[in-house]
């Protein structure tokens, strides 16, 4: 008799195995002054549960998972980063500012209450416009080999 007055108290609570909340489906758009990103990566960061993340195509689509694909998001207000680069000879070029590639410093959130297919999320550059940012890659380090090598110390 306890055992299903403690089964009865636990279904209540919503707490039984298989009971969790479960994300909701989120798809949309990004978008930098108007214009789709094209291509790049978006992470949105609950502050207690799953990161959802998602590639972005060239038309700026993305559509979020969580554990498996196109499982989405859980529901609530949520940071969101996004990184959008592509590799260029010499380095790569920003297609949206750096800040955005942190939550810390995007300023970007989404509120999610139910599945859509249409979020959009806007971005701009501030003025500002996109950028390659330079590999340094002079080589000019020694290669390994003529490195000398210490002599390990004697017993």
């Amino acid at each position: 008799m306890r055992f299903f007055v403690l089964l009865l108290a636990l279904f209540g609570l919503g707490v039984l195995p298989g009971c969790e909340e479960r994300p909701l489906p989120v798809a949309g758009t990004v978008y930098i002054d108007g214009e789709p990103v094209k291509g790049g990566q978006i992470r949105v960061i609950p502050a207690h549960t799953r990161s959802a993340q998602a590639m972005i195509d060239k038309q700026g689509k993305f559509r979020l998972f969580t554990r498996n694909p196109d499982d989405g998001v859980f529901a609530g207000e949520h940071p969101v980063e996004i990184i959008a680069v592509e590799e260029v000879p010499g380095g790569r070029r920003w297609l949206v500012p750096k800040k955005y590639g942190s939550v810390n410093t995007s300023g970007v959130t989404i509120k999610i209450e139910k599945p859509t297919d249409n979020l959009r999320i806007d971005l701009t550059w501030d003025g500002g416009q996109p950028f390659v940012e330079r590999a340094d890659n002079t080589g000019d380090a020694p290669p390994v080999s003529d490195v000398p090598m210490e002599e390990p110390p004697k017993k």
